[in-house]
Formats: structure tokens, sequence, C-alpha cells
């Protein structure tokens, strides 16, 4: 088998761009349906990023020692998890298709697992409580990986165009962003204040949005068909799937943009409502200031797929997030004299970044799913995107533990008016410096991203005339 692409001069390569597109085009209701199953695991991801944390913290009681042991063995469990579900997906074959089953039958328990993370048990002890918290979490990682494992790799398994990708994800990332805006807003106003007194309020918040995050899933099953080609490729083995992830350029290089990036907004999920509430004290304009952050997401993602469309996706990407970067660094400058006007001024700059972060890593990944076919003769979107959210897990589950740790270090003391000089900078480091410093590395990365639109292009028909020349020997 050839690994080699022809010269092909410009004219014939833009030919070539317009046929895999024509091949590759969806209809807008193919796009909708698939975006809006993404509408669960952003509301569930969001919340728990947002208000796990704070939940054990504040409402609970648990030590932000044991609070950190909690949720590091909870992600921890997805090492092993992840590859497993992805490996699986990337064998089953159903007349459903190689994923959408997973939607259909994980839906429910993925709710139920949701749901119970938000019940606080009538227990005293510490140690007990931090156990309790650590198998739901696992368990509910379970669940969530069984669904959106699958849900994932349907993206380059919908169309081989490098375009459509991307206007495949900017409709998944408006359903996300409207899911994280509302995931960000709702809850606070159904709980109020994080508090003790509160936790019946916190479970009722976890039962609503535990059903309604089950529900998009069906839409996505029932709107979505897998393109009955990759059904008919040879079943890969496990190693064999590794081997193709860990020696595939593009695919190792696009793990590195989106790990950065999203790490990066894993930490301020979890950090900006401390920020608000302890830094900027605005905690009763909290949901406005969410809202300024994600509405402007929203209304930016067309810029950014415009922007991909007119240049590049590496290069959107690093116009977008060095952005970020920049008003993030600005961001933590603010303090409780601020005036509400500025603050919002500075989230509606800092949604602009956050709009880039959502569409355009997710759109670089599936382009390497083409480069691994050419190479092996198989597809192993399944096993790609596992290791996506593995690593991303494994990154996440050290820092955010390593967050809560820092600010029990630099003594937070939960629920307190007035926190320690120190404490209070330690936020700002976790808020400002520290994801500036992690966007910066993923545009290091993204300069130097070996795979463009040309010769994604070039390698898609290359693909389509193996294709062809399979069917005819089969016939």
């Amino acid at each position: 088998m050839s690994n080699k692409l022809s010269n092909e001069p410009r004219k014939e390569a833009i030919e070539n761009m317009e046929k895999v597109a024509k091949a590759g085009h969806l209809p807008r209701r193919t796009k909708l349906l698939y975006g809006a199953g993404d509408t669960g695991f952003s509301l569930t991801t969001t919340i728990i990023g947002a208000y796990f944390a704070i939940f054990l913290t504040d409402v609970v009681g648990v030590a932000p020692g044991l609070a950190a042991v909690a949720i590091f063995i909870g992600r921890s469990w997805d090492y092993i998890n992840d590859p497993l579900i992805g490996h699986i997906s990337d064998r089953t074959r159903t007349r459903w298709g190689r994923r959408r089953p997973f939607l259909l039958f994980g839906a429910l328990p993925f709710a139920l697992a949701f749901i119970l993370l938000w019940w606080r048990p009538p227990w005293n002890s510490n140690l007990a409580l931090a156990i309790h918290y650590a198998i739901a979490y696992v368990m509910f990682d379970s669940a969530a990986t069984f669904v959106y494992m699958p849900y994932y790799a349907l993206t380059p398994e919908l169309t081989p165009d490098y375009d459509e990708r991307t206007a495949l994800t900017s409709y998944r990332m408006f359903f996300s962003i409207v899911a994280s805006l509302v995931a960000f807003t709702i809850p606070l106003a159904m709980v109020g204040k994080f508090a003790p007194e509160n936790a019946p309020r916190v479970l009722l918040m976890g039962l609503v949005f535990g059903i309604a995050s089950m529900l998009p899933l069906l839409l996505t099953f029932l709107g979505t068909r897998e393109r009955r080609e990759y059904m008919e490729l040879e079943q890969p083995r496990l190693l064999q799937s590794l081997r193709a992830a860990m020696s595939n350029r593009p695919f190792i290089f696009s793990v590195a943009i989106f790990l950065l990036t999203w790490v990066s907004v894993d930490i301020l999920q979890t950090t900006l409502l401390y920020f608000i509430k302890y830094c900027v004290r605005r905690e009763s304009y909290g949901e406005l200031i969410m809202g300024a952050i994600f509405i402007t997401a929203i209304c930016a993602l067309p810029f950014w797929e415009w922007a991909s469309r007119r240049w590049n996706k590496r290069w959107a990407y690093i116009a977008g997030i060095a952005f970020w970067a920049v008003v993030q660094l600005v961001l933590i400058t603010l303090g409780p004299t601020t005036s509400l006007a500025l603050i919002m001024l500075l989230c509606v700059l800092a949604g602009i970044g956050v709009g880039a972060a959502h569409v355009l890593p997710w759109s670089i990944i599936p382009d390497a799913i083409e480069w691994d076919e050419w190479q092996t003769g198989e597809r192993h979107e399944g096993m790609f995107y596992s290791l996506v959210t593995l690593m991303q897990k494994m990154a996440s589950s050290i820092a955010i533990p390593l967050v809560l740790l820092l600010l029990e270090f630099t003594g937070y003391v939960p629920n307190s008016a007035q926190q320690p000089a120190n404490a209070l900078l330690g936020i700002r480091i976790v808020v400002g410096p520290i994801p500036a410093i992690l966007l910066c590395l993923g545009i290091l990365f993204a300069i130097v991203y070996p795979l463009s639109r040309d010769r994604h292009a070039q390698i898609c028909q290359e693909l389509e005339r193996r294709r062809a020349g399979l069917s005819k020997e089969v016939a």
C-alpha cells in the first residue's frame, strides 16, 4: 500500500477538494440533530466542573484535600474506561451502525449516574463522604464514557470534508455553549447559595439536569446515519489501534492542541466561581457574568467558522487563543472596586476566545482519521477519540486536584466572608497565569501542525480511489 501522495498541480488539488466537499455535504437537519447531542454532555460536564468542587467543600463539608482525592479517583478510572469503550465501538457492527446503539442504550444510565453525584448521604465522617463521592464519580464516568465516546467518533464518520467538519463542529458547539450557559446560570438560580442547608435544592438540580441530559442523545440516535463504507472495513485489534494512534503525527499534534486548550477550560470552570465570589465579590451577579461569556462565545462561532474557511483551522486557532490568553491575564487584575461595566466588557472579550476554544480544537482532530486510514487501511475513530478524552481526563485529574490543594495550601476557608490574602492570590494565579501559559503552549503546537487543507483533500481523494477499487474487486 503506497503512502506517497502525487504532486498534483494546484488546479487539480482544488478540483479534488470540490469533489470531497460534494461527497461529504451534510443537510442542515443532520447537523442540527447531531449537534443537539452535545447538550447533555455540556450540561453535565459544565455543572460538575463549575459546582462539584464547591458542592463538596461548601455544602457537604468535605475538606478540600479529601475532595481532591475523591475527584482524582473518579477521573482516574477513565484511564481504563475510555480506551476500552472506544475500542469496543470501533469493533461494533449492527444494523444501526457502529456508534449509534451506544446512544440509545446508554442514555438512561447516564442520567441516573449524574443524579447520584448530587445526593448528600446522612454521614458525618469526612472519609466516608469522600469514599462515597469517589465511587459515585466512577459510576458517572463509566456511564458517560459509554455514550460520549461513540458520539464524538461520529464526527469523522458523518462527513470526510475538511470544512464540513468545521461546520458540523460549529453546530455541536452552538448547542454545547448554550448548554454551558444554562449550566452556569440555572443551577445557581435553583440552588441559591452553596451552603449545607441547600443540599435538597442541589439534589433537585441534579434530578432536573440528569433527565434533561439524556433526551438529546435519543435525538441524535434518530437523526443521524453513519456512512456504510466504514462498516465494511476490517475490525481493528486493540494493539493495532494503539500503534496507529501513536504513529499518527497529525493526531499527536491535534491531541496536544486539544489537551492544552481544554485543561485550561477545565481549570477555569472549576475556579471561576471562586474568583467571582471572593476576588471581585460579585456572587449575586454570577449568572450575568457567566451569561456574558457564553452568549458572546455563541455569537463568535460563525466568525471562527468563517476564519477557518478563510485561512485554515490552525491559523484561526492561533489568533483566537492568543487573544483569549491576553484577556485572561487582564481579567485577574480586577477587584471588588472594579466597576461592573468593566467586568462585563472583559467577559465579553473573553467570550470571543472561548468560542474559538470550543470549535477549533475539536474540528482539527477528525482530519487525522483519514491520515490513519491512508497509512493503515483501517479506521480507528473510537480509539482515537478515547485517547483524546483519556489524556484530557488524565491531565484534568491531576490539574483540578492540584488547584484544590493550592487553595488549601494558601489557606482557603470554605464559606468565609473574608478569605486570607494568600488564598485570594492563589485563586488569581489559577484563573490567569496558569491557563494563559497552557494556551500559549497550545499555540506553539498549532504553529507546527503538519496537515493542511490541501494535503487533507489529496488524502481523501486517494482514499476514494482505493475504496472504489476495493468495491470493484468485491463485485
